[in-house]
């Protein structure tokens, strides 16, 4: 088969640059933005983009590459990439689900025993010679607690299971009910949830469809001393709803993703009740590794005329 164009859009380890340049003439720019400058020729032969990014890859985007089929996502969020205008114009458009479950789910419990627990405080407070002087405060107990996962699917069930070894009492919500364990309890609103809760597990999917999902009057239901954990998207949740009621110290937050982010909220940086990490959910080499296998194998297999394996458009 003729070696087909592609670009690759981001910043790729060499694993992947690699493994891509032995089955494609492939064309790498960091930005989304960057591909406006690249010479109009080599536009026209572009036939797939691997997408690493979260700038808005709008209609006028894909116009710039005529002959563009597909758009293979790394990373199981796709809501930079506007699907309509993918679908009027005949893109697929694919990600990568499923293979970073287990490494999201695993952050999501970490930050939650480390907020619990005040593990980089101790961390600390040995490192800083302080534990001769004095205990360590007492902490809060993690297992047995109620938790709430907002957004049943796949990685909100890695999560929910994770925590039923904890002795969890599982409560959820989705658009509908689920067929779930017995003793898991459905409720029809996120406010009806979030009322019910010690940690409320956000696992939505990004979009103007849960754009501020958890909104003000969600956090407002929310009991003293709850927790908020977010490992979805940062869209996912009023953030100044969340920073108010931190800075007020009725509620504790672990957070994987921010609006705006790297260049998040800097009222996050003065806050003791917060765990704050660097959307790393999936930053494991084996889960990286994966996600970019799966990434080349739809893109193969549009080029081949086979099947995708993950569509989503």
């Amino acid at each position: 088969m003729e070696r087909q164009r592609v670009i690759a859009v981001g910043s790729y380890p060499d694993w992947d640059r690699q493994a891509m340049e032995a089955s494609f003439t492939v064309t790498t720019v960091p930005q989304l933005a960057d591909l406006a400058g690249l010479d109009p020729a080599l536009r026209t032969e572009a036939v797939a983009v691997a997408y690493k990014g979260g700038a808005p890859f709008g209609g006028e985007t894909m116009d710039l590459l005529p002959a563009l089929g597909i758009i293979a996502n790394f990373g199981v969020g796709f809501d930079a990439i506007d699907i309509e205008a993918a679908r009027a114009r005949g893109i697929r458009v694919t990600n990568t689900p499923d293979v970073l479950n287990d490494d999201v789910a695993d952050t999501a419990l970490a930050m939650m025993l480390a907020l619990c627990r005040r593990i980089p405080e101790g961390d600390r407070f040995v490192r800083e010679g302080r534990w001769p002087k004095g205990d360590f405060p007492l902490n809060r107990k993690f297992s047995g607690g109620r938790a709430g996962i907002m957004g049943l699917g796949r990685i909100g069930r890695a999560i929910a299971d994770r925590l039923v070894a904890f002795g969890m009492e599982i409560h959820y919500h989705s658009r509908s009910a689920k067929d779930v364990p017995a003793g898991w309890t459905f409720h029809a609103t996120p406010e009806g949830l979030a009322a019910e809760v010690d940690w409320l597990v956000v696992a939505l999917v990004g979009g103007p469809a849960t754009e501020s999902y958890v909104s003000a009057e969600v956090i407002a239901c929310m009991p003293q001393d709850a927790v908020l954990v977010n490992i979805s998207r940062g869209s996912t949740v009023d953030e100044a709803a969340l920073l108010t009621a931190l800075e007020a110290g009725r509620i504790g937050a672990a957070l994987d993703v921010f609006r705006n982010e790297p260049e998040i909220d800097p009222r996050f940086h003065a806050l003791s009740n917060v765990i704050l990490q660097p959307h790393q959910g999936s930053g494991t080499v084996e889960t990286r590794r994966a996600m970019g296998e799966l990434q080349r194998a739809n893109i193969t297999a549009f080029l081949q005329g086979e099947p995708l394996l993950t569509p989503v458009a």
